[in-house]
């Protein structure tokens, strides 16, 4: 057995008996389950209902408020304002909706309040001032002397149908759907690169405080050691991100037929137009669905997921072998978190608007993005010779920074006592 392969195995054992590692693989999905079930309990939840004091002067907009779940609107507008401001003040009701009376509509527009001790949501704004520039234009039609019925009967709402040119039927949001798909693909390599990254470098920067390293490093090469150590902690991480995707699946659809349960009704031999039509769309977003690259999606996946972590890994081997402390690889760990940001802004951004853009391509191929990036363009389709020719780069760009780092490791791994600065780890790797 090679010294490498005795490497790798001594780093998975020692990971994968770890009691956290353990207590976290199993608990992990668990606790997703129950947080995403703790938030979905809390959507459910209604707030207590706001009173709106509405004190209408002009008489004409006391009545064109509807009362909601969340805001009832009492027309109060015979009691003094200056009344009311005290009510609110007491905190007897939430605001109030003041509205002079004011013959030119102009001008009213421009002097309606609303009082409260804090400040409103801007949709609850919103929601008002749509109420009344609907009344004020009505009133401004009825007072041109034009049909106000006529014209509203006249407007029209238009349904745009989507189709494609060889005439299948397609459903909007599609676009969506897959920069969600793309996105939840380049999240997980992301959280993978920095989790088991971070992890790298704790087993070196632990093995280099207890002078562990001092024994291995005589009977080792220190690229040997740095490749058994990312290699070993990958192969634990992908043991992990199984795990949770067995149990997560699992979990998945135990609570599915549990809702299904819930959700199921007596059967009266009626089916409502509603739900036909609901059943059509719900099968044309499974059928486009099924027409996702699912193939390129998944393969990519693992190869972006092998290559972006091992080129990343390399470099937090390299930091831990530099410092001495996880305090001082502070200011080397920014640099390393921007690139893997700026692909998931660059992602959600560009890929929505222009799959094929430029900024979108370009990103695909720059290897310290290329494993967010390309992920999000692949349901877009993209051709295979720029998913190979990123792949190419994304590994070369791995064995450059491999052979960079190891220079880095192998001078770092022995030094104590002093914080490197960025001009001393140029000066290591030129050695």
């Amino acid at each position: 057995m090679s010294i490498l392969t005795l490497i790798i195995k001594r780093e998975f054992i020692a990971k994968v008996r770890n009691k956290s590692f353990i207590v976290m693989t199993f608990l992990s999905p668990l606790l997703f389950v129950a947080l995403a079930a703790f938030v979905g309990y809390l959507s459910t939840m209604r707030s207590d209902v706001k009173k709106i004091v509405i004190h209408d002067e002009s008489t004409l907009f006391a009545n064109d408020f509807k009362q909601t779940d969340e805001y009832h609107y009492l027309n109060l507008s015979q009691i003094p304002l200056q009344a009311l401001k005290d009510s609110v003040m007491n905190e007897r009701y939430e605001g109030i909706l003041f509205i002079p009376n004011e013959q030119d509509n102009k001008i009213l527009s421009t002097k309606i309040q609303y009082i409260s001790n804090d400040s409103p949501s801007m949709a609850f704004i919103e929601d008002l001032q749509d109420v009344i520039s609907k009344k004020i234009t009505t009133n401004n039609l009825q007072k041109s002397g034009l049909d106000t019925l006529a014209i509203q009967n006249a407007q029209a709402k238009v349904n745009i149908n989507l189709a494609k040119v060889s005439g299948e039927e397609t459903v909007k949001g599609l676009n969506e759907i897959k920069i969600f798909i793309g996105g939840a693909f380049g999240y997980l390599i992301m959280m993978f690169i920095i989790i088991y990254g971070n992890m790298v470098m704790r087993s070196v920067i632990e093995e280099k405080t207890n002078r562990i390293i001092e024994i291995i490093i005589s009977s080792v090469k220190p690229f040997q050691l740095m490749m058994g150590k990312i290699i070993g902690t990958s192969l634990a991480g992908v043991l992990q991100f199984l795990i949770w995707t067995v149990v997560g699946t699992m979990l998945f659809f135990v609570g599915t037929y549990f809702l299904g349960i819930q959700m199921s009704t007596p059967t009266t031999g009626v089916v409502t137009e509603s739900a036909t039509q609901f059943s059509g769309t719900a099968q044309l977003y499974y059928n486009e669905m099924m027409n996702l690259p699912l193939a390129t999606m998944l393969i990519s996946f693992i190869v972006y997921f092998i290559g972006g972590y091992f080129l990343y890994s390399s470099i937090y081997a390299a930091i831990g072998a530099a410092v001495d402390n996880e305090t001082d690889s502070q200011q080397f760990l920014l640099p390393i978190i921007l690139p893997l940001m700026l692909g998931v802004y660059v992602g959600f951004f560009s890929v929505l608007s222009e799959p094929h853009g430029t900024v979108a391509t370009t990103f695909s191929m720059i290897p310290l993005t290329s494993p967010i990036v390309m992920l999000m363009r692949i349901p877009f389709g993209v051709p295979i010779w720029q998913i190979l020719l990123s792949m190419i780069i994304l590994f070369a760009t791995f064995f450059l920074v491999v052979w960079f780092a190891a220079k880095i490791y192998r001078i770092g791994i022995l030094m104590y006592g002093k914080k490197p600065s960025w001009a001393q780890l140029y000066k290591w790797m030129k050695y």
